[in-house]
């Protein structure tokens, strides 16, 4: 088989949010903004951290569970719009660009936020001329990522077994997704929100490397890439 052959039989997946757009850090600030603003002298910031990479609604039901708090419908709704329309205007990684045009394999993008929100970050940033519509999102699966779903989806949209599909992730969530797919996973550590305690729980979830520049990530794909093809 020819290292060509290889290339268009194999695909990278990225997340979208902290992987392609530096968004996290963006989001997280809001979501903490918003909340102490509906519940006053509470320091809702070492509870919501943890939970970055679940649906927004996610987090903020887990916050209010450990907090003992509660939000309605509508202030669950207004805090989403809020952080989606901060995250909008995040820059894209740095590095990215130049990192996916250096990588030869088909690319798509898995996002536990929803298509229209994709399409708008990745249209912005210009990074959409490597994706395409090769999109998957939470909103077209049964179960948001830490379930598999939307890997599995991905995989089979592009005609690939998930072991043929290499994941860039940045949280424990989308790790644990990934794994769960049954895909290799690098854990990214390079945005704005990461830290290096990450590191330990990427690797725990699964992830098989971690690293903090995505001038590292054409090496890495291309290290996969030779790996896969020799495996029996």
């Amino acid at each position: 088989m020819t290292a060509g052959t290889n290339e268009r039989n194999l695909a990278l997946i990225c997340d979208c949010d902290g992987v392609l757009i530096d968004s996290e850090a963006v989001a997280a600030r809001m979501l903490v903004h918003e909340l102490e603003a509906r519940w006053p002298h509470t320091d809702v910031e070492p509870v919501v951290l943890p939970l970055l990479g679940l649906r927004i609604e996610k987090v903020l039901e887990g916050t209010a569970a450990q907090l003992g708090k509660s939000l309605g419908a509508d202030d669950i709704e207004a805090i989403r719009r809020a952080v989606e329309t901060a995250a909008m205007q995040a820059p894209a990684v740095d590095g990215i660009e130049a990192a996916l045009a250096q990588i030869p394999l088909v690319k798509s993008c898995a996002s536990n936020s929803f298509r229209p929100y994709v399409e708008t970050v990745l249209a912005r940033t210009g990074l959409v001329q490597f994706f395409g519509d090769r999109l998957f999102c939470a909103d077209a699966v049964p179960n948001p990522k830490p379930a598999p779903d939307v890997y599995l989806a991905a995989a089979q949209g592009l005609g690939l077994a998930p072991a043929s599909c290499l994941v860039v992730e940045d949280s424990v969530t989308g790790v644990t997704a990934a794994t769960a797919a049954g895909m290799t996973v690098l854990g990214f550590i390079g945005g704005g929100h990461a830290s290096d305690a990450q590191i330990d729980k990427l690797h725990a979830a699964g992830a098989r490397h971690v690293f903090d520049d995505m001038r590292q990530l054409p090496d890495l794909v291309a290290q996969w890439t030779l790996s896969t093809a020799a495996a029996p």
